[in-house]
């Protein structure tokens, strides 16, 4: 018994005219989905290493010293970014406000999740966007497949295939497109979230040490 295959192409145009907004939806989730794995690649989101050695310099009130070190991460290190606007507080004025570093901490950590979690909101769109459009395409298809059979003077299954295929195949492909697109969000905001936990809490112990150190 022989059996049927279609290549993507030969799919795409079983889909029909939905088939294009869920081309466009598949290639902005992929080429979102590719830029966030190189950026969070290329930035290091470890913040272990750098409390460990700032803590030394604290102990030893070399604010300057600890800010150097940081400034030499700054480029790829995110944590880095985030130390610095905590030490430079203390570099700045000796006599420290414990709420103005937490201000300076605060304002510099939302830029730097921010920068870590562009594109997320486009995700999120483009998951709920893709399997409604794929429904789209169901309901068009179906109505195609009834206006087969309304015009036809004898009904098969071949009249109302081309209809039933269209509804089938961009309702798949919403689907697929959806899952990539939350199955990214999620681990992508998995990653952010556990970097932001663990900045608050390093930034934590840190002014804590300097408030004691500043009595």
């Amino acid at each position: 018994m022989e059996t049927s295959s279609f290549s993507v192409l030969e799919l795409f145009k079983l889909g029909g005219v939905i088939m294009w907004p869920l081309l466009v939806f598949s290639i902005a989730v992929v080429a979102i989905t590719i830029e966030r794995i190189v950026y969070l690649a290329y930035h290091n989101l470890n913040i272990d290493d750098l409390e460990d050695k700032v803590s030394e310099y604290i102990k030893t009130d070399d604010y300057t010293g600890a800010a150097d070190y940081l400034n030499k991460f700054t480029k790829r290190h995110i944590g880095a970014r985030i130390l610095l606007s905590l030490i430079g507080q203390v570099c700045d004025n000796q006599k420290f406000s414990e709420r103005r570093i937490e201000h300076a901490v605060e304002i510099e950590s939302s830029k730097c999740i921010n920068s870590l979690e562009n594109g997320f909101n486009f995700l999120t769109a483009l998951g709920s966007l893709s399997p409604l459009t794929g429904f789209l395409g169901t309901v068009t298809g179906m109505i195609g497949a009834f206006r087969s059979i309304a015009e036809a003077t004898e009904v098969n299954a071949q009249i109302v295939a081309n209809g039933i295929y269209e509804a089938l195949i961009t309702t798949v492909f919403g689907l697929v497109i959806a899952i990539i697109a939350m199955v990214s969000h999620s681990i992508f905001s998995h990653i952010v979230d556990r970097f932001a936990a663990k900045v608050e809490g390093t930034c934590s112990n840190i002014i804590a040490q300097l408030a004691i150190k500043n009595q």
